[in-house]
């Protein structure tokens, strides 16, 4: 490492303690989604022509934000891993990312760690081996006491609702409900009641790195009174100072909501 790269670790260091100690007593976000995005074009800024890199050092990233997370008092933390629309990708790259998600999920659910996982997504479209990881993961994590970990896998912000809808609509026709006694009394909490986040408290702050503005589907329903921090960081870039950095800015905040 040369000197240049040295003080320039000193000094993200020092940044670093200064951000962590002007946080202490501030506002801390109870659920926090991350967009995790950047990973291929990661690869690509170095010269891999193996995205699957980027996906892997992206991966290995996971840990330390929900450390980071636990340091927070973060309570649930909602990790946007594949969308709907990703499933469209070649292939080969989309075999590749499901065996890292798989491996993701092996590791977050082995003995040692804090997390209770949980899988949210329309599942039904993956493939039957990562839906097992899946499982199996949330399974081994059940009774954990740490925070709770949401993997989207296969997930889209407008499944999510039509399936609460579908959800719902089923519901009442086991109950017998008519559908002009669904008309009159249809609350919105009812429909939040059959999203793949239910009983959960809604994300008060998303992060996305890799420069992009915009939620790409993300939690669409929940996000409605969220706080939005954008990074140009890659994902697999992303540093604790950086996590400060988006727990800073939400701290600055004044959250009305309306009022």
């Amino acid at each position: 490492m040369g000197v240049r790269a040295r003080v320039r670790d000193v000094l993200t260091a020092l940044y670093e303690r200064r951000l962590a100690r002007a946080l202490l007593g501030a506002d801390t976000p109870r659920h926090v989604g991350v967009i995790m995005d950047g990973n291929r074009r990661w690869a690509r800024s170095i010269g891999l022509e193996d995205v699957a890199h980027g996906h892997r050092r992206g991966a290995d990233k996971i840990v330390d934000l929900l450390g980071w997370c636990d340091d927070a008092g973060v309570e649930v933390v909602t990790l946007f891993m594949l969308s709907t629309d990703n499933l469209r990708r070649p292939e080969s790259e989309l075999t590749a990312l499901l065996r890292i998600i798989e491996d993701v999920a092996c590791d977050l659910a082995r003995p040692g760690r804090r997390w209770q996982l949980r899988a949210m997504g329309a599942l039904e479209l993956l493939p039957a081996e990562t839906v097992a990881a899946l499982k199996r993961a949330e399974e081994a994590s059940r009774d954990r006491l740490g925070a709770t970990v949401n993997l989207a896998v296969g997930y889209g912000g407008r499944q999510e609702i039509a399936d609460a809808v579908r959800s719902l609509l089923a519901e009442h026709a086991e109950r017998g409900t008519t559908l002009p006694e669904l008309v009159e009394t249809l609350e919105v909490d009812h429909i939040a009641e059959h999203l793949y986040t239910r009983g959960q408290p809604d994300p008060d702050l998303v992060i996305r790195t890799s420069g992009e503005q915009r939620l790409s589907g993300f939690l669409l329903w929940q996000t409605a009174n969220a706080e939005f921090h954008f990074t140009d960081v890659y994902w697999p870039d992303f540093r604790r100072v950086d996590f400060l950095r988006a727990l800073r800015d939400y701290a600055a905040r004044h959250r009305r909501f309306g009022g």
